[in-house]
Protein backbone atom coordinates (compact mmCIF):
# COMPACT_ATOMS: atom_id res chain seq x y z
CA UNK A 1 0.00 0.00 0.00
CA UNK A 2 1.41 3.38 -1.01
CA UNK A 3 1.57 6.04 1.73
CA UNK A 4 -0.66 9.03 0.85
CA UNK A 5 1.82 11.37 2.59
CA UNK A 6 5.25 10.41 1.28
CA UNK A 7 4.45 7.95 -1.53
CA UNK A 8 6.52 5.06 -0.18
CA UNK A 9 5.01 1.60 -0.24
CA UNK A 10 6.55 0.30 2.96
CA UNK A 11 4.02 0.15 5.79
CA UNK A 12 2.75 -2.03 8.59
CA UNK A 13 -0.79 -2.79 9.72
CA UNK A 14 -1.43 -1.35 13.19
CA UNK A 15 -5.09 -2.34 13.59
CA UNK A 16 -7.55 -4.38 11.57
CA UNK A 17 -11.30 -4.80 12.06
CA UNK A 18 -14.48 -5.62 10.24
CA UNK A 19 -16.42 -2.73 8.73
CA UNK A 20 -19.63 -2.12 6.77
CA UNK A 21 -21.39 -4.97 8.53
CA UNK A 22 -18.70 -7.49 7.72
CA UNK A 23 -18.56 -6.54 4.03
CA UNK A 24 -15.13 -4.88 4.32
CA UNK A 25 -11.98 -4.84 6.41
CA UNK A 26 -10.80 -1.53 7.87
CA UNK A 27 -7.03 -1.36 8.42
CA UNK A 28 -5.02 1.32 10.19
CA UNK A 29 -1.56 1.44 8.68
CA UNK A 30 1.65 3.19 9.64
CA UNK A 31 4.22 4.21 7.05
CA UNK A 32 7.65 2.90 7.99
CA UNK A 33 9.27 5.80 6.13
CA UNK A 34 7.48 8.91 7.50
CA UNK A 35 5.58 7.34 10.47
CA UNK A 36 2.24 8.84 9.35
CA UNK A 37 -0.87 6.74 9.93
CA UNK A 38 -3.66 6.23 7.43
CA UNK A 39 -6.75 4.07 6.99
CA UNK A 40 -7.57 1.69 4.16
CA UNK A 41 -10.71 -0.29 3.44
CA UNK A 42 -10.51 -3.64 1.72
CA UNK A 43 -13.56 -5.34 0.31
CA UNK A 44 -13.98 -8.24 -2.04
CA UNK A 45 -14.73 -7.18 -5.57
CA UNK A 46 -18.41 -7.75 -5.97
CA UNK A 47 -19.61 -8.59 -9.41
CA UNK A 48 -23.17 -7.44 -9.65
CA UNK A 49 -24.54 -8.75 -12.91
CA UNK A 50 -27.54 -6.49 -13.12
CA UNK A 51 -28.55 -4.13 -15.86
CA UNK A 52 -30.21 -0.82 -15.13
CA UNK A 53 -33.42 -0.30 -17.07
CA UNK A 54 -33.51 3.43 -17.72
CA UNK A 55 -36.56 5.66 -18.13
CA UNK A 56 -36.10 5.77 -21.91
CA UNK A 57 -36.14 1.95 -22.12
CA UNK A 58 -32.41 1.45 -22.69
CA UNK A 59 -30.28 -0.85 -20.58
CA UNK A 60 -26.85 -0.23 -19.11
CA UNK A 61 -24.69 -2.33 -16.79
CA UNK A 62 -25.10 -1.41 -13.12
CA UNK A 63 -22.27 0.91 -12.08
CA UNK A 64 -21.76 1.30 -8.34
CA UNK A 65 -19.50 4.31 -8.88
CA UNK A 66 -22.37 6.29 -10.45
CA UNK A 67 -24.43 5.82 -7.30
CA UNK A 68 -21.45 6.82 -5.13
CA UNK A 69 -20.86 9.94 -7.22
CA UNK A 70 -24.51 10.99 -6.97
CA UNK A 71 -24.55 10.50 -3.20
CA UNK A 72 -21.28 12.39 -2.74
CA UNK A 73 -22.63 15.36 -4.70
CA UNK A 74 -25.84 15.37 -2.64
CA UNK A 75 -23.88 15.16 0.61
CA UNK A 76 -21.29 17.82 -0.23
CA UNK A 77 -20.56 19.84 2.93
CA UNK A 78 -23.12 17.83 4.91
CA UNK A 79 -22.40 15.81 8.08
CA UNK A 80 -22.67 12.45 6.29
CA UNK A 81 -19.73 10.06 6.59
CA UNK A 82 -18.30 7.87 3.87
CA UNK A 83 -19.25 4.87 5.97
CA UNK A 84 -22.90 5.99 5.99
CA UNK A 85 -22.81 6.35 2.21
CA UNK A 86 -21.32 2.89 1.79
CA UNK A 87 -24.03 1.49 4.06
CA UNK A 88 -26.71 3.11 1.89
CA UNK A 89 -25.17 1.57 -1.22
CA UNK A 90 -24.76 -1.86 0.39
CA UNK A 91 -28.41 -1.88 1.49
CA UNK A 92 -29.57 -0.72 -1.94
CA UNK A 93 -27.53 -3.43 -3.66
CA UNK A 94 -28.90 -6.07 -1.29
CA UNK A 95 -32.46 -4.98 -2.15
CA UNK A 96 -31.69 -4.96 -5.88
CA UNK A 97 -30.21 -8.45 -5.80
CA UNK A 98 -33.08 -9.86 -3.74
CA UNK A 99 -35.78 -8.21 -5.87
CA UNK A 100 -34.48 -8.56 -9.44
CA UNK A 101 -32.73 -11.21 -11.49
CA UNK A 102 -31.42 -9.29 -14.50
CA UNK A 103 -32.89 -5.82 -15.03
CA UNK A 104 -33.49 -3.35 -12.23
CA UNK A 105 -35.43 -0.15 -13.03
CA UNK A 106 -33.46 3.05 -12.38
CA UNK A 107 -36.52 4.31 -10.47
CA UNK A 108 -36.14 1.42 -8.00
CA UNK A 109 -32.48 2.29 -7.38
CA UNK A 110 -33.32 5.97 -6.93
CA UNK A 111 -36.20 5.21 -4.56
CA UNK A 112 -34.16 2.87 -2.36
CA UNK A 113 -31.14 5.19 -2.21
CA UNK A 114 -33.21 8.32 -1.57
CA UNK A 115 -35.28 6.63 1.17
CA UNK A 116 -32.09 5.59 2.97
CA UNK A 117 -30.57 9.05 2.53
CA UNK A 118 -33.73 10.71 3.85
CA UNK A 119 -33.24 8.88 7.16
CA UNK A 120 -29.71 10.26 7.49
CA UNK A 121 -29.86 13.86 6.23
CA UNK A 122 -32.88 15.83 4.99
CA UNK A 123 -30.87 18.43 3.07
CA UNK A 124 -28.84 15.79 1.25
CA UNK A 125 -32.08 13.96 0.48
CA UNK A 126 -33.64 17.06 -1.11
CA UNK A 127 -30.46 17.63 -3.16
CA UNK A 128 -30.47 14.00 -4.33
CA UNK A 129 -34.21 14.07 -5.07
CA UNK A 130 -33.89 17.28 -7.08
CA UNK A 131 -31.65 15.46 -9.57
CA UNK A 132 -33.14 11.97 -9.34
CA UNK A 133 -36.78 13.07 -9.62
CA UNK A 134 -35.93 15.71 -12.24
CA UNK A 135 -38.12 18.50 -10.90
CA UNK A 136 -39.42 20.72 -13.70
CA UNK A 137 -39.80 23.90 -11.64
CA UNK A 138 -38.92 25.44 -8.31
CA UNK A 139 -42.44 24.84 -6.99
CA UNK A 140 -41.95 21.06 -7.11
CA UNK A 141 -38.65 21.38 -5.25
CA UNK A 142 -40.22 23.60 -2.59
CA UNK A 143 -43.16 21.20 -2.19
CA UNK A 144 -40.78 18.26 -1.71
CA UNK A 145 -38.74 20.25 0.83
CA UNK A 146 -41.90 21.15 2.77
CA UNK A 147 -42.98 17.50 2.80
CA UNK A 148 -39.59 16.40 4.09
CA UNK A 149 -39.59 19.19 6.66
CA UNK A 150 -42.93 18.05 8.07
CA UNK A 151 -41.72 14.45 8.49
CA UNK A 152 -40.02 13.98 11.88
CA UNK A 153 -36.67 12.23 11.63
CA UNK A 154 -34.45 12.01 14.70
CA UNK A 155 -30.79 12.81 14.49
CA UNK A 156 -28.25 15.55 15.14
CA UNK A 157 -28.30 18.48 12.74
CA UNK A 158 -31.76 17.60 11.46
CA UNK A 159 -33.48 20.90 12.21
CA UNK A 160 -36.22 22.50 10.16
CA UNK A 161 -35.32 23.20 6.56
CA UNK A 162 -37.22 26.48 6.60
CA UNK A 163 -36.34 27.64 10.10
CA UNK A 164 -33.12 29.67 10.30
CA UNK A 165 -33.20 30.17 14.09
Amino acid sequence: MQCPYCGQDDDKVVDSRSSEGGRAVRRRRECLNCSQRFTTYERPEEVIKLNVLKKDGTRAPYDRQKVIDGLQKACFKRPVTDEQLLTIIAEAEDEMLSSFDKDVPSKFIGDVVSNQLRKIDKIAYVRFASVYRNFTDVGELIEEAREVDSTPIAGPGQGDLFNTD
